[in-house]
């Protein structure tokens, strides 16, 4: 992780101090709507100089922006644009505001949000002569906002993160120096050299040892590993995928240029993401655990918020099946600082936290993250996203039916777990064909199934528990659930012969498992 230079302040005062400035400051100024921009430099400056903050921070307050719109503002250029950095979130700002370097193509988006260049906002050096000491702090000579002279829009020259630019600096400095000296002939050849020094920069920006189409057969790869999920047996899918995923690391030790790495990061978040499912759905928890971990840190470095949170989401689902429900409940609250607040994975990972509380016994901590989760889903946008293809609502769906049922019957809540249960199998039967999950159906007739034996009907338990073991994709999730049953079952009726015959299915399907086809991601 790179930090931006910048002086030590002994002092920084509290955010209100800053909003205080800029409202005096406006209101000098005769409260122009908008502020120009030479306006919003000078109000920068001065919150910098009395408050202490970074300058990206006193930026940002200057133009009268929370994190959470300017978040969003800079999501809005994105789209307008057509094209630009994804995964920026709230964390990757304040992370910004507290000294972290952003990549160059972050540096470039916040210059463009906030209509500035990289030394106004602490990203780069101003080796420009100092201006007269009369001269408004970070005022422009012209009408144009340039380069602001002010002591706050300097970083301390020395640091270790920009020797080389200061170095790069001197050179040029020379080289200037012997240009306005030599004659025409020289300075000609010196520029004749300049200019090819520059193409070779640019081919060097450029230099790449991917072939011209590797992201795009990537993105295809990917997109085609995610519809095989449903499709396929988890062992066969896993080899293959890992076979891939080892490819991206090749990829990311050799040569590409800083856009692709990036790129080529989100891939290998991606499919470590799909791998930890896989490894769920193959009842290895600790692999799962560790391709959820590898999935974070790799979405991390590219930046991606959104995909920090589905390998949160993946690691909440297997620590709760590992009877871990504090690791789940730590799983989807970090999931949560990465997701969109409008974005149906936002209403998984709060309803993940729900069945994590309902697991620890803790009734009241799972009302109060249910109901978040309801209510994050009442806001949802007309239009929801998709992933590879696919539209992630019904993966919010799922979450807001059958989780609620699983969660009341943890909690002894049987007429509520009957109820939800009962709901969320109706939902999964009158899907479309195409659409239909058995794996899911079957969860609910285990949840189904539990609640009619804390209600004191252990026959209608025992037939629910082989209608879900008799389903076309028994997954490791299934076989955990369909295990909860049998011993609950065996030990209010521990002489019962059909108990007893349920067991043996479930053994039976234990040892067939391995070759049975995956359930969708997020069971």
């Amino acid at each position: 992780m790179r930090i931006q230079a910048g002086t030590q302040r002994k002092e920084v005062h509290d955010i209100s101090c800053g909003k205080a400035l800029r409202e005096r400051l406006l209101g000098q100024a005769g409260t122009p709507d908008p502020p120009p921009a030479t306006l919003i430099a000078q109000i920068t400056d001065e919150i910098a100089r009395h408050c202490g903050h970074r300058l990206l921070k006193c930026r940002r307050i200057a133009t009268g922006w929370t994190v959470a719109q300017a978040v969003q503002a800079a999501h809005d250029l994105i789209a307008v644009e057509g094209s630009g950095p994804v995964g920026l979130s709230e964390r990757s700002w304040k992370d910004w505001e507290s000294g972290v370097l952003p990549s160059p193509d972050y540096q470039d988006l916040l210059c463009r949000l906030l209509a500035t260049h990289p030394v106004a906002l602490g990203f780069a050096h101003d080796y420009s002569p100092p201006a007269a000491d009369d001269a408004p702090l970070g005022v422009a000579d012209s009408d144009d906002e340039t380069f602001p002279t002010g002591p706050a829009a300097r970083t301390r020259a020395g640091s270790p993160t920009f020797t080389e630019v200061e170095e790069t600096k001197r050179r040029d400095a020379l080289k200037l120096a012997g240009l306005a000296l030599a004659t025409p002939a020289a300075a000609a050849q010196i520029l004749d050299q300049a200019a090819a020094e520059a193409a070779e920069f640019t081919r060097q920006a450029e230099a790449s040892a991917l072939g011209s189409g590797t992201l795009d057969h990537l993105d295809l790869a990917v997109t085609e590993f995610n519809h095989a999920y449903s499709l396929k047996p988890p062992a066969a899918v896993f080899d293959s995928l890992l076979d891939y995923r080892r490819k991206v690391d090749a990829l990311l030790k050799g040569r590409h240029t800083h856009r692709q790495e990036r790129e080529l990061l989100a891939f290998a978040g991606w499919m470590s993401e799909l791998l930890a499912w896989l490894a769920h759905d193959l009842g290895d928890a600790r692999t799962g655990l560790a391709f959820a971990t590898d999935a974070f840190v790799h979405a991390q470095q590219a930046g991606h918020g959104q995909l920090c949170a589905w390998a949160m989401d993946a690691a909440a689902s297997i620590n709760l099946y590992e009877q871990r429900p504090d690791r789940a409940r730590q799983a989807a609250l970090k999931g949560l600082t990465e997701a969109p607040r409008d974005h149906p994975l936002a209403v998984r990972l709060h309803a993940q936290e729900a069945r994590a509380a309902a697991a620890d016994g803790d009734a009241k901590g799972f009302t109060t993250a249910y109901q978040a989760a309801q209510d994050t889903y009442r806001h949802l946008p007309p239009r929801t996203p998709s992933r590879f293809g696919m539209n992630v609502l019904p993966l919010a769906d799922y979450a807001l039916t059958s989780y609620p049922a699983t969660s009341c019957v943890w909690l002894g809540q049987a007429d509520a777990a009957r109820r939800h249960a009962e709901h969320a199998l109706a939902t999964y039967e009158s899907a479309p064909a195409a659409s239909r999950s058995p794996s899911r159906e079957a969860i609910a007739r285990i949840d189904l199934a539990l609640a009619h034996a804390q209600l004191g009907d252990p026959d209608d338990a025992v037939a629910l528990g082989h209608q879900a073991l008799g389903s076309d994709r028994v997954v490791d999730s299934v076989l955990g659930r369909a295990g909860d049953l049998t011993a609950y079952l065996t030990r209010r009726h521990p002489h019962s012969p059909a108990v007893e015959g349920l067991r043996e299915k479930l053994a039976a399907a234990k040892n067939t498992h391995p070759a049975a086809p995956a359930a969708l991601p997020g069971e």
